[in-house]
């Protein structure tokens, strides 16, 4: 169970690493925002957004454990 909350900790912060990388690419690449960007910004968001949920989780799952240890 402590491999599982690590394991889904790791992969929220590097969903929530990789969506700040592509974001500031897109943004560089373009050097305007237009629609097609702000389309590529709303669903690297969503990604952050599990991301995020991903990191509690793991948190969460960690931290239960170590309490009942």
């Amino acid at each position: 169970m402590e491999f599982f909350g690590f394991t889904l900790g790791m992969i929220g912060k590097v969903m929530v690493a990789y969506t700040a990388i592509r974001v500031h690419y897109r943004f560089r690449k373009e050097h305007r925002i237009d629609e097609r960007v702000f389309v590529t910004m709303r669903r690297e968001q969503t990604i952050g957004i599990a991301g995020i949920v991903l990191i509690v989780i793991g948190y969460t799952l960690e931290a239960s454990i170590r309490f009942w240890i």
